[in-house]
């Protein structure tokens, strides 16, 4: 992969107290580079269970690239349905927003769920939504 549509990507994803903190990890771990650190924010629910909530932010080229490739592995129809729903993906802002389940991502399989939250920047010249949403369609167009 050569360009990176992006200028910056942040990964989240909640731990929660019946979950196994190290398969929550690893499932966040099979999108970022080998020994990229995870923060680690305890926080608590509205019953006052414990939830760690692990993030990444992936700025340099290289390890951007890393996270893209994985993002390789997405079905045909996960790129149809992400391609569909672009317009409600993108803000005005060229901000960028949506989930990959965290059950899959643990087998190793990236697919569109619930678990982990990708949000980031979108490159754009100008800074358009417009402009932003080609930027991901021909992005999508390489990794399908």
């Amino acid at each position: 992969m050569s360009s990176v549509p992006f200028h910056y990507l942040d990964l989240r994803a909640f731990c929660y107290v019946t979950e196994e903190e190290k398969r929550v990890e690893e499932a966040v771990r099979t999108l970022l580079p080998e020994g990229f650190e995870l923060q680690r924010t305890a926080s608590e629910g509205h019953y006052g269970d414990r939830i760690l909530v692990l993030s990444a932010r992936v700025e340099n080229a290289d390890d951007l690239r890393t996270v893209l490739d994985r993002l390789e592995g997405f079905s045909e129809d996960d790129a149809e349905r992400f391609l569909g729903e672009l317009e409600e993906r993108v803000d005005q802002n060229c901000s960028f927003f949506m989930t990959l389940d965290k059950q899959a991502a643990f087998r190793d399989e990236i697919r569109l769920g619930d678990g982990i939250t990708v949000q980031g920047k979108v490159e754009a010249y100008p800074a358009k939504k417009e402009r932003a949403i080609e930027n991901l369609e021909t992005f999508v167009d390489r990794i399908t």
